[in-house]
């Protein structure tokens, strides 16, 4: 047994020794170029990963360009964002000659650099040369329609010279490449949209469903200083085909109304349920299944713990026990004269003090009268009906449903199947 595990011992030392000579041989036989050359790929090698990790360093540093610029003198995006850096509204004319240097630089390492591109523009038009401004932006764009500052001095540049729709086309390139430019360019669109030329060209533009056209429109309805110029804008719209979003036209409705604008709130409303008639109340058997109405249009009220849904062709109701108030509205814009209130509820068991009752009532508070909605277990099965008169000096009504505080335990709760306010005869 010793015997064996000594020649082992043998064997392992002469595998060693043998691959210790055959090592030393191979090395021996290398010539001096072999070692230079092999010498020379391994400090190559090791420039390579130096210039990579300095080019890494310049990238990660996008926040601080002059850094990042210092790191990679030889990286074009570096120098290009540097001299974009140095371009700004605020720099000065040294400033500018080195940016335009920089940029320069930028665009030998590389000549499809956008951002030197630009900059160059934004340096030319600031010194008072628009013709150099137009040539340097006019190749950032061809390099890239999605860099902001070419689209967005292409849109001042086509404004100045009067080229409303170039300058249209420019809006519409730097939405559709960078939607969030929305929050800037949205409101001066809007404003600009009261010039009924501009008007014209963006109605043209957005009958073409751009991918930002909703979220315009959304924010013209939602950011009204003047809601008759919006309301032409959006009959222009329409008349193109164009698709006004629910909410848009229920803020525009609501904001004419708000802006005491009675007759173009109703007109325009019209538009969107063309068989509305101002003598008449709407939807009386609750049949629209709207997401979003307007103020002419049935208003469920949720407040104080009111529960008012309108679903399935009924308007379904639950209040809690000394809980009163408003559960249901629809403005009306009634003519002067006389109206008769009729429709049917269902599974309301109060005593007559408690149950809810129909109110007209004036844009500046009066009431014209109530109506009882009937327990629906009297002989009437749950018909209810009365009578209003609307006086000249009353252009504007509310007709609401009105919860009375209810002593039950369990409130106050019940159904209306039908609500029509019609002109008496």
């Amino acid at each position: 047994m010793a015997m064996i595990t000594d020649m082992a011992t043998v064997a392992r030392v002469t595998t060693t020794s043998n691959a210790r000579q055959r090592r030393r041989s191979r090395f021996a036989r290398r010539s001096g170029r072999e070692w230079i050359i092999r010498g020379c790929g391994a400090a190559a090698l090791a420039l390579i990963g130096f210039f990579e990790v300095e080019f890494s360093l310049s990238q990660a540093l996008r926040h601080a360009p002059a850094r990042a610029a210092a790191l990679a003198p030889y990286d074009g995006r570096a120098l290009g964002r540097l001299a974009a850096d140095r371009s700004g509204p605020t720099a000065s004319p040294v400033e500018r000659r080195r940016s335009d240097q920089l940029a320069m630089d930028a665009l030998r390492h590389e000549p499809i650099n956008v951002a030197a591109a630009a900059a160059l523009g934004l340096n030319a038009d600031a010194t008072g040369d628009p013709r150099r401004a137009r040539r340097a932006f006019a190749y950032a764009e061809r390099l890239s329609r999605r860099d902001s500052a070419t689209q967005l001095w292409a849109i001042e540049d086509a404004v100045g010279r009067g080229d409303i729709s170039n300058a249209l086309r420019h809006y519409d390139i730097a939405l559709r490449v960078k939607p969030e430019l929305g929050g800037l360019l949205f409101p001066v669109l809007l404003g600009a949209s009261e010039d009924p030329t501009i008007r014209h060209a963006l109605v043209h533009t957005l009958a073409a469903k751009p991918s930002w056209g909703e979220a315009f429109v959304n924010f013209a309805a939602s950011k009204i200083s003047e809601p008759r110029a919006v309301a032409t804008l959006f009959r222009d719209l329409r008349g193109r085909g164009f698709a006004i979003p629910p909410a848009a036209t229920a803020s525009l409705v609501n904001a004419l109304f708000s802006a005491g604008l009675f007759d173009d709130a109703w007109n325009y409303y019209r538009l969107i349920r063309n068989r509305a008639d101002r003598s008449h109340s709407r939807d009386p058997r609750f049949r629209a299944h709207l997401d979003v109405p307007t103020l002419f249009d049935w208003t469920p009220v949720n407040e104080s713990g009111v529960v008012a849904t309108i679903e399935s062709g009924v308007f379904d109701f639950s209040a809690p026990a000394s809980v009163g108030g408003t559960m249901l509205q629809q403005i009306q814009v009634l003519p002067p004269g006389g109206y008769v209130l009729r429709g049917k509820s269902s599974n309301i068991d109060q005593p007559a003090a408690a149950r809810p009752y129909w109110a007209l009532a004036c844009h500046d508070g009066r009431e014209l009268g109530r109506v009882e909605v009937p327990s629906s277990t009297s002989g009437g099965e749950g018909h209810f009906g009365g009578t209003f008169r609307v006086p000249p000096d009353c252009p504007v009504q509310t007709l609401i449903l009105v919860a009375r505080a209810s002593d039950a335990i369990s409130g106050l709760s019940g159904q209306i199947n039908q609500a029509a306010l019609i002109p008496a005869r």
